[in-house]
């Protein structure tokens, strides 16, 4: 059952990716129910910190498609009255990104070494606040969340095939080959929206 089921996100994950290159705003639908999935196989595998970050995945979903939608921002700013465009990030975001990514990691490592029974603590702590940063930037449309897509992919590939989530550690690798072709793909149409 257990493979199943990590077969079935592994094929969501596919769709989820597929839309993500096309810039598709459909690409949060697939982005809440592939965490509901994943909810269930990181509990199992005990992969906490990727457990965990699957509810953050639920709600930044909502936010993302809101955000790619109308431009909704936090800070009250609505960027464009057609939704947000693919664009670079400015100075500020990225020491934003930078200290969120520090904390987290720093955050996550601890709790995972004092209060779980992980054996890849560091491992999951870094994929883990990568990825709280990675789909901060894809919520926003930054075309460099793709780089940060990249190295969080490649890392969790091989972070799964330790932990014999093979089916998983293969969608992970396929998604760090992607992201390379996303970049690219993303900035081509960043080009063409001006």
């Amino acid at each position: 059952m257990e493979q199943f089921i990590e077969i079935l996100g592994t094929a969501v994950g596919l769709v989820y990716l597929w839309l993500e290159y096309k810039a598709s705003i459909y690409l949060w639908i697939a982005g809440i129910i592939m965490p509901a999935i994943y909810l269930f196989i990181y509990y199992n595998a005990g992969l906490y910190a990727d457990f965990g970050i699957n509810i953050y995945y639920l709600v930044i979903a909502l936010y993302g498609f809101i955000a790619w939608k109308t431009g909704f921002s936090f800070t009250g700013k609505k960027e464009d009255a057609r939704g947000l465009r693919i664009s670079r990030m400015p100075a500020n975001a990225i020491i934003k990104a930078a200290i969120t990514y520090i904390i987290a990691q720093c955050a996550i490592a601890w709790l995972l070494i004092n209060h779980t029974d992980s054996t890849v603590p560091l491992a999951d702590s870094f994929t883990t606040a990568l990825s709280i940063v990675g789909m901060w930037l894809l919520a926003r449309k930054y075309i460099e969340q793709w780089w940060v897509w990249c190295v969080v992919d490649v890392a969790s590939s091989a972070l799964y095939v330790y932990k014999g989530l093979y089916f998983t550690a293969g969608l992970y690798l396929l998604y760090a080959i992607i992201a390379i072709f996303g970049y690219f793909k993303w900035k081509k149409m960043m080009q063409d929206e001006r």
